[in-house]
């Protein structure tokens, strides 16, 4: 990684704040990065490994001579500039859902499905954050035992929409507990004290756009087109790391035995799991970790062949930012930096 280029667009961001923190953490002996943001943000002083940075405005010209480009800013802003990287010759890393259901664009999970970054054509997707952790459990399970059916309940933190909801967040608890009624500007809800099942717009089926993902993605990194998904995800006043609440249907009964043993051999899967002593996984606990905290591991009662889980994970982390950098890592191993080495179809889910 050393050798690379790197270019940050949203470097300003929760998600590119997080992005060059695990940067620094993972590869102490940093890439040459060039940090690019909104004019609003240009001329900023950002440190990075002891080094300061300055932040530039991101321009048709900001792409010259970069290697991979990460994007983390609206899908306005992917589907303008991430053409540009490409004709450049970078590969870009985008963190929207601007391209992620497109034919031609890897969305990828490298614990789960790494070896489609190797048909990439210049763009490749990372998932919601709410899909990521999904697939991390469910891959292992279903390599051994196929999944017929999931249900997904989720209780994502404020920080999934971005800071400025993260400061509403504070400045309504704050007026709440002095007795002054408020709400979010950003979505005109109070998020404080409060839950709210809605996260992005409703679409005609009454699902919401981020459930709508959800079983999109899920059935696009696992190759499993026909998987049956429903989701409901909901908005809780918990600053970092979403959760859920995830009912898995399999053609045969699974002993929970037999699962925390599958989950607990996965990269990048933790099992926290001994509800008697009253340990299990909480946004406290995944807050700043790169693993994705599963528990309360248990037999469906509505089903014979179906289980219960409980899992958590840091929604900037490995919902976002590690899985784009552990994509570019990917990449340099597989050394598939520059599109068109595999035609897609002839890779496959990791492990299989």
């Amino acid at each position: 990684m050393k050798d690379l280029t790197i270019a940050v667009v949203g470097a300003t961001g929760a998600v590119g704040v997080e992005f060059l923190r695990i940067m620094e953490q993972r590869h102490p002996d940093l890439p040459c990065l060039k940090l690019l943001a909104s004019s609003r943000s240009a001329g900023k002083r950002m440190t990075v490994g002891g080094k300061e940075f300055v932040v530039e405005e991101t321009t048709d010209g900001s792409f010259n001579g970069v290697d991979v480009v990460f994007i983390s800013a609206s899908s306005a802003v992917s589907l303008k500039y991430a053409p540009i990287a490409v004709a450049c010759g970078a590969v870009v890393i985008d963190d929207g859902s601007a391209f992620r259901m497109e034919d031609n664009v890897p969305l990828v999970v490298p614990e789960v499905n790494g070896a489609d970054v190797e048909w990439h054509e210049g763009i490749i997707s990372i998932p919601n954050c709410s899909t990521t952790p999904l697939v991390m459990v469910a891959h292992p399970l279903n390599r051994v035992n196929t999944i017929v059916r999931m249900v997904a309940d989720t209780y994502q933190s404020v920080s999934g929409a971005g800071g400025a909801l993260m400061e509403d967040l504070r400045e309504q608890s704050r007026n709440h507990l002095d007795g002054i009624a408020g709400s979010s500007p950003l979505s005109n809800q109070r998020v404080a004290f409060n839950v709210i099942p809605q996260i992005d717009r409703f679409q005609p089926d009454g699902y919401t756009f981020e459930e709508q993902k959800m079983i999109q993605e899920t059935r696009k990194i696992m190759h499993c087109p026909s998987m049956a998904l429903s989701a409901t995800c909901v908005r809780v006043p918990v600053y970092v790391s979403h959760s859920a609440a995830v009912h898995i249907e399999f053609e045969r009964p699974m002993h929970p035995e037999e699962a925390r043993g599958l989950l607990d051999a996965m990269p990048g899967v933790k099992v926290v799991d001994d509800p008697d002593r009253g340990i299990y996984p909480m946004p406290c606990d995944a807050e700043g970790s790169d693993d994705v905290l599963v528990g309360r591991i248990r037999r469906d009662a509505s089903h014979p062949n179906g289980l219960v889980l409980w899992v958590v994970a840091d929604n900037l982390r490995k919902g976002a930012a590690l899985n784009s950098i552990q994509i570019a890592e990917e990449l340099e191993a597989r050394s598939c930096l520059k599109p068109g080495l595999m035609p897609r179809g002839k890779s496959g889910i990791a492990g299989r």
